[in-house]
């Protein structure tokens, strides 16, 4: 893992190559809304890509992470189903149902029954490399459905700065590296708790998922200001357990910047530690990517701390034999 890690920069790369390369079909029937199919490690890159996108985008766009789509769903409809292996059965049944309603589909895939699919159907797809724990292949789907919505002219063009951010993320790597060792030592034994604002709300669960797949922890997230309308009275005793993670954009809505500094004070007086992470960029993108591969290297060093073996997944692998024995 640490290795796919260190590549993230380079796979960002590679994936706006691929994207340049993506062969996408003419829409047959005018777009007015996109949705976005994906779960774990395809379906993360979907929730950044509306963050993203959302002061942006000339359509809705919706991220669904289950086995069914909205009765709203037409040949007006963009369905973009994201799953690296091909074999996600929930991003299947929405293929199928996508399908029967005669959406445009196009497909995000390395391989699996999912590309079977888009090619006996005549659905477009963008091919990526496979072999990989999806977990570590973001970067591929991430730039993939930025570049599939900039095409249908639905957003900006975004490639050229996702390379702009892997040009800095290769420059700043070691640097990057040295903070998550500090971060990661001060959450040994320590149940982290992370907080964002509503629109980076992906960089929370993005690290919630890397704190469970890779350091084998439990943890949790919730944004501002949803959080200070019900949470916040939880943070009432001392908490020695549980050291809070704040991730601090520095363009942030004013008033949520009043609602981050009390919370502060909140955090000080109940947890073990805070452990704040300020936003680093000039753009949405360049934050989102700085914070992603900080987070990850956080989740592979507490790994090590812990000794636990980051690649083992073992009891995912189990509920997909169970599921495939029923």
């Amino acid at each position: 893992m640490t290795d796919l890690i260190k590549q993230f920069p380079a796979q960002l790369k590679e994936a706006v190559e691929i994207a340049s390369k993506a062969k996408l079909s003419p829409l047959k029937a005018p777009i007015n809304k996109a949705i976005i199919c994906g779960l774990g490690g395809s379906g993360i890159g979907g929730t950044l890509t509306k963050e993203i996108l959302f002061d942006e985008a000339t359509v809705p766009i919706e991220v669904l992470k289950s086995y069914s789509l909205p009765s709203y769903i037409d040949e007006h409809t963009l369905v973009i189903c994201s799953s690296y292996s091909g074999n996600t059965e929930e991003t299947l049944e929405c293929y199928s149902i996508a399908q029967n309603k005669k959406a445009k589909i196009v497909c995000i895939t390395s391989g699996g029954k999912l590309l079977e699919s888009a090619k006996k159907d005549g659905n477009d797809f963008i091919l990526v490399p496979g072999g990989m724990p999806p977990r570590s292949c973001l970067g591929y789907s991430f730039t993939q459905l930025l570049h599939i919505l900039s095409h249908y002219q639905f957003a900006p063009q975004k490639t050229a700065s996702i390379a702009i951010a892997a040009a800095i993320l290769e420059k700043e790597q070691e640097s990057i590296m040295n903070d998550a060792r500090q971060i990661a030592k001060k959450l040994l034994n320590k149940l982290p708790v992370i907080y964002c604002t509503s629109l980076h709300e992906g960089i929370a669960i993005r690290l919630r998922q890397q704190f469970n797949e890779n350091a084998k922890i439990l943890c949790w997230h919730h944004v501002v200001p949803e959080m200070n309308h019900n949470e916040l009275v939880g943070w009432s005793q001392p908490y020695s357990d549980k050291t809070v993670i704040l991730f601090n954009d520095t363009d942030e809505n004013p008033r949520n910047q009043l609602r981050m500094d009390f919370c502060r004070k909140v955090f000080t007086k109940y947890a073990a530690e805070i452990i704040e992470i300020p936003s680093k960029g000039i753009n949405s993108i360049e934050k989102k990517l700085h914070w992603i591969h900080l987070g990850d290297w956080i989740s592979m060093f507490l790994a090590e701390e812990r000794k636990v073996d980051a690649m083992d997944i073992r009891v995912i692998d189990s509920l997909k034999q169970e599921l495939a024995s029923k």
